[in-house]
């Protein structure tokens, strides 16, 4: 089959590999009919997420039909159509039971203190081969495989694999409420997902911080308010938005691809922490493999985290998922402390979001599909790869069209155009390709 698979820093190919099988009782085959690239994917090429193994299929965000189950799976069969949760979660732990499935006792082969276990990632996030394939094995598939029905469509579905959940998780972790004021790092997908997340939950404002003018085009068209980091200090200016208050709630969808502003006046307030950024950089990626503009680790790990901390009110909470790996080291304890925030972090219990969020979308609460601006084919992912890691405009969320067979068409899920009260129902400017 064919898959996208990591060689090495710098070096994603599309290769033939061999099918997956059944391994464990509780496995399924899933043949794939839409995946996507996530940032998370870009962390591994760059380098700033250390320990693949040459010859994995990347990927953790996937549609499809099932093909296979094993023995133990009991509640699904072929060709049930289902979303796959990019966490992996045995169910039965006490983690689990209680809602943190990333933090499952049995799913991670490094034993119950090995932490998330995810498709597509490192030996430390469980070596499991990912999603940009055209088949994947399943583990624990009687508990992680969520049903679709056909009245939520393939490009509805892909964003609750992975980019929903963990928006909505980040939301949580911030403890919106009703009314809040809510300042959002980062308009990437989690970042734009987080508006509709924040407005569902209860905000009263939301403002969307970013460098990339499309992509905050594509926060003005959820009626976000807009910071525009290369024109103006973000600090400052959510300050001033908020009577010099602050924003209530903060979240961090950025991590440690965080990049320097490049002009403006926010460049004159970094100018004497360029030395700390370089460090920090070097820590977070010792090696690497850039291809000109292509594969650059960001060049200021802990930005996103600072500004976060800078920008929300005393006694206000940070909610982080973007993501920070182990070798990512500081960050600004010292004023949070001074400010007596509430700060929560860490990977998504995709499993425990997916189902309701799956609800939402069928029930047309929620419409997703404006944040897919590209829809490629599978020959096309390694240029899709490329334009998505240098923030090319209009390549915010790229999806990529596996297999047509047994996929529910973009646009042909009942609810697709509908979610006005998430997404104001826009449709034009940033549609899918």
């Amino acid at each position: 089959m064919k898959a996208v698979v990591w060689h090495g820093l710098g070096d994603i190919r599309l290769d033939d590999v061999p099918e997956p099988k059944i391994q464990d009782p509780y496995d399924a085959i899933v043949r794939i009919t839409t995946s996507a690239i996530c940032g998370t994917d870009l962390h591994f090429v760059r380098g700033t997420m250390p320990g693949m193994q040459e010859g994995r299929i990347l990927g953790h965000e996937a549609v499809g039909v099932v093909e296979e189950v094993g023995r133990g799976v009991r509640n699904l069969r072929p060709g049930d159509r289902v979303v796959v949760p990019s966490t992996v979660a045995c169910g039965t732990c006490s983690y689990c039971r209680a809602g943190y499935y990333a933090q499952c006792d049995n799913a991670n082969p490094g034993g119950s203190r090995a932490g998330t276990v995810f498709f597509g990632g490192p030996e430390a996030a469980g070596g499991l081969d990912g999603l940009q394939a055209e088949y994947a094995r399943v583990p624990y598939a009687h508990v992680g495989l969520v049903p679709l029905p056909d009245t939520v469509d393939d490009a509805q579905a892909i964003l609750l694999s992975d980019i929903y959940p963990t928006a909505w998780f980040g939301a949580r972790l911030a403890e919106i409420g009703a009314g809040d004021t809510v300042a959002i790092l980062g308009a990437g997908p989690i970042g734009q997902a987080a508006i509709a997340c924040a407005r569902l939950q209860g905000a009263g404002r939301i403002i969307v911080v970013d460098g990339v003018g499309d992509r905050l085009e594509l926060a003005q068209d959820q009626h976000a308010e807009t910071v525009d980091f290369n024109a103006e200090d973000p600090v400052e200016t959510v300050l001033e938005l908020t009577g010099g208050i602050g924003a209530d709630r903060v979240v961090d969808a950025v991590g440690v691809d965080a990049q320097r502003p490049s002009r403006g006046p926010a460049v004159e307030a970094l100018r004497d922490q360029g030395e700390q950024f370089e460090h920090e950089r070097d820590e977070a990626a010792p090696e690497s493999n850039p291809d000109g503009r292509t594969w650059v680790p960001g060049d200021a790990p802990t930005l996103a985290a600072r500004w976060a901390v800078q920008m929300v009110a005393k006694a206000g909470t940070v909610g982080t998922v973007g993501v920070y790996p182990p070798q990512v080291q500081h960050y600004p304890f010292g004023e949070a402390f001074m400010k007596n925030l509430t700060l929560k972090m860490g990977n998504c219990n995709h499993r425990r979001y997916v189902p309701d969020l799956v609800s939402l979308v069928a029930t047309g609460r929620l419409d997703p599909t404006p944040l897919i601006t590209r829809w490629v084919g599978t020959e096309d992912a390694l240029d899709a790869y490329r334009n998505f890691d240098r923030r090319a405009s209009g390549w915010t969320k790229v999806v990529l069209g596996v297999a047509d067979d047994g996929s529910v068409a973009p646009g042909l899920g009942e609810a697709a155009g509908t979610g006005a009260a998430t997404t104001a129902g826009v449709q034009g400017g940033t549609q899918a390709e």
